[in-house]
């Protein structure tokens, strides 16, 4: 079986939004899950979409590293100079929540199925976000990262997409060097580029690493 391009599909995505040239810019909500990883994605997409930045992740600990990364991209937001217009909007925090939907995978290895549940967890209210809202498209910054599973989020995001009736917009964003990309933007904007994904269990396997190379 052949691998989805994702980010060929995008391409022919945007491509019919250039035909269409004129017309009203669609509307599209982007889950995001820090600041650093939407920097490219905002650059990238807002050529071409009217967005709005969700920020939802109750999957980080402790609250205290939640609200620096909230502000973080509140204040990005604010401070990019981008075509179409960017809003944001901040979800709940829900730890709670996030703790009884990882319930019993809390010794998988990073990667696995803990991390498949929190991916359709935080996809799935951005989903329910954007079809409350109207808009035409949702789609999630996850994709830029090396260390998360592109497949997986984007056959989530698709099965989400069925069931609330808004389009899920495809994406690698790693891809035509994203991810260096936006790090060249997190030094331009002086963005804290966190050393772990967010929850506990990526912070104690950091952890872990650094003891094991000492």
């Amino acid at each position: 079986m052949v691998d989805m391009n994702y980010q060929l599909e995008l391409d022919k995505i945007i491509r019919g939004i250039e035909v269409e040239r004129g017309t009203k810019v669609p509307s599209l909500l982007i889950h995001s899950c820090c600041a650093p990883c939407s920097s490219y994605v905002l650059e990238y997409l807002s050529d071409y979409f009217a967005i709005t930045v969700y920020y939802y992740n109750p999957n980080i600990y402790p609250e205290g590293e939640y609200t620096r990364r909230f502000k973080e991209q509140e204040d990005l937001v604010k401070s990019m100079s981008l075509k179409n217009p960017v809003l944001f909007v901040g979800g709940k925090y829900e730890p709670k929540k996030y703790y009884e939907q990882i319930k019993g995978h809390e010794n998988d290895y990073e990667g696995g199925d803990r991390c498949s549940i929190c991916y359709r967890m935080r996809l799935e209210e951005a989903a329910k976000v954007a079809s409350e809202g109207g808009y035409e498209f949702f789609t999630t910054t996850l994709t830029i990262s090396p260390h998360k599973n592109a497949s997986k989020l984007n056959e989530i995001g698709e099965e989400l997409a069925s069931i609330y009736g808004v389009l899920f917009l495809p994406s690698d964003f790693k891809k035509r060097n994203g991810y260096k990309r936006s790090i060249e933007l997190s030094n331009e904007y002086g963005l804290y580029r966190q050393d772990y994904c967010g929850c506990i269990f990526s912070k104690r396997a950091g952890k872990n690493r650094i003891t094991k190379e000492e």
